[in-house]
């Protein structure tokens, strides 16, 4: 006997549904190193339930996946992680969070397709995990704002000096953030914002 798959279809829930007054959507990545918060970060903004795809870190990531400062980490991103919010009764954001380690960056591209913008997560305790990724966006010419997590036990550093670190031009937005927490995230979206009607209104001037 064949089984009849039932043709119920599952509403949405309340609040996962676009506002009705939404008429655009804007596709933005949320990028950076290895263990830098992108997964807190899409889960702190994000107005509905968030897709992650979390799965716990094996034996198998021994010696391949760089681990250097974030030894207590236990799960890792293996595909992507997806939130949405809206900024205001129109404008509708989809997150798109990237996997960190670097044998999983070949979903880069899929996910820098069609992004108006990118969130670059740092971790000032390991700047260095963040030049390929920089260079990866600005291959695929996608214009950034870098957003430096803090966390409890790294160094403050003064704007100038992450931006001379990571030898960014003076146009390149830097604003401190706490993932953790949704304002500072959502501050964070703002600035981008922000940024890339500047960049598109310099772009068309030129």
């Amino acid at each position: 006997m064949v089984s009849r798959i039932s043709d119920t279809v599952t509403e949405p829930r309340r609040e996962d549904r676009l506002p009705s007054t939404a008429s655009s959507a804007v596709k933005i990545v949320i990028v950076g190193g290895f263990g830098v918060g992108k997964t807190t970060f899409v889960r702190s903004v994000s107005e509905i339930r968030p897709l992650t795809t979390e799965e716990t870190m094996t034996q198998a990531g021994a010696g391949i996946d760089d681990i250097a400062g974030v030894e207590r980490k236990t799960v890792t991103t293996v595909a992507m992680d997806f939130g949405r919010i809206t900024l205001n009764d129109e404008l509708v954001l989809y997150l798109f969070g990237t996997p960190g380690q670097q044998r999983f960056w070949f979903l880069w591209n899929g996910l820098f397709e069609g992004a108006l913008g990118a969130i670059v997560l740092v971790d000032t305790r390991r700047l260095e995990v963040s030049f390929d990724v920089i260079g990866r966006l600005e291959e695929a010419e996608v214009p950034f704002v870098i957003a430096v997590n803090s966390f409890p036990d790294a160094t403050s550093y003064l704007t100038e000096e992450v931006r001379g670190a990571l030898d960014l031009p003076e146009s390149v937005p830097i604003v401190v953030c706490d993932a953790r927490e949704r304002p500072s995230s959502r501050d964070v979206l703002l600035s981008l914002m922000r940024y890339l009607r500047t960049f598109v209104t310099t772009s068309e001037s030129t």
